[in-house]
Parts: C-alpha cells; structure tokens; sequence
C-alpha cells in the first residue's frame, strides 16, 4: 500500500493536491482513520506522519474528435484564516496584502482582526503586507505541529507573539519563558510547564 511520509510544511489537502485527489478522499480515507483521531485536523501533521495513498481510479470522458474541449479540476483549492493581533488586541479593520504564489489577495480585516481567503491547496508560503506595505511579514503554510509536540507549541506561541524561541522541539529558556508569558496573560497558574490547563487555553487560542 502506497505510505506518504510527512515532511515539514506538509497537509493533507498538500498531500491529496501532489497525488491528484480530493483532500477529503486522504483524510476520510479508512486507511488514515488512526491518523484523522490522533490529529484530528487535516492541517495539523507532525514530521514523520505516515499518510496512505490510494491508487488513482482513472475516468474515462468521452468526446467528440476535432475539437477542443475543457475539464476543470474541481476542489483542489483550501481556506486560508488568520487573525491578526497587537497586544492581545485584534486589528480591526486594517487593509492588507496577501501574497501567495505570487497572487495578491487584498482585502481589510474584521472586527475581530480575522482575513479569509481561497487559495491553492500545495501552497507552502507567502508573505502579508500592511500599512501599505511599510509592515511585511511571512506567511507559512501548513507548517503546524500537534500541540502535543513541544514544537507545535512553539509554533504557536511564537505566532500569538510570545517569544519561544526556535521551533526545534526543545524545551529551551525561551520556550519555558514564553509560557510563563502565556499563563500570566491568560491568568493560569505560572509554572513554565505546558500542563493540562496551559494546553487547553493554547489550544482554544490556537488551534
């Protein structure tokens, strides 16, 4: 059975896009059932990660010779969110640039700070623009581990703005700082221990 080693910046909808599927067909797949209840989202995946493959059902289309004709692939694009904070704080209604694959998608925040766009499905990074361009910060995509790995804590610690440090996967003075930022913020026991609590507040943040 073809097995899928997942890499950095890998997901399922990047996976199903690379081997001609629909992204629901890998992640609803019985094959991957162990995978989708231990991460539980198709976007989440940690190094290592094996995902089964299908061998591809080929369709037949019959048409007319002679003539040109167009088949459009349908679903093989994804939903890209992301919430943009200062201080705890959303950045209501703030017009930006999102570059990805060198498309531009321009558009202004909600009230909530929150920017939705459609984009490719094997899309791996790109970059956000504000104050017309005077702030640019990068855009990585599918780059989150589970929250059960030190480095998917990391991530999103780093991504709300708490300085953990590099995402190695290791419990640096940085990461355990980072923490104790975080639990002081949201009024959690400060330990600088990702405890039960901690996990679960970061979580609802972050998923």
């Amino acid at each position: 059975m073809p097995t899928f080693i997942v890499s950095p910046g890998d997901s399922i909808p990047s996976i199903a896009k690379e081997n001609g599927f629909f992204w629901e067909t890998i992640w609803n797949h019985p094959q991957n059932a162990a995978l989708k209840a231990k991460r539980k989202d198709p976007n989440v995946l940690s190094p290592g990660d094996e995902v089964f493959v299908p061998d591809l059902d080929l369709k037949e289309e019959n048409r007319p010779t002679n003539a040109k004709h167009k088949f459009k692939l349908k679903g093989e694009q994804v939903k890209f969110k992301l919430q943009l904070l200062m201080m705890g704080e959303p950045r209501a209604n703030e017009a930006y640039t999102l570059v990805v694959d060198g498309k531009p998608y321009k558009g202004t925040t909600g009230g909530d700070g929150k920017l939705e766009h459609v984009i490719p499905a094997d899309a791996k990074s790109g970059k956000l623009q504000l104050k017309g361009g005077k702030e640019e910060y990068p855009v990585r995509i599918g780059h989150l581990n589970p929250i059960d790995d030190v480095s998917g804590v990391q991530q999103r610690l780093n991504n709300l703005g708490f300085n953990a440090g590099s995402e190695d996967g290791e419990m640096s003075d940085a990461t355990t700082g980072a923490i104790k930022a975080f639990q002081k913020k949201y009024q959690l026991t400060v330990t600088g221990q990702m405890d039960g609590a901690t996990k679960s507040k970061l979580e609802s943040i972050h998923p």
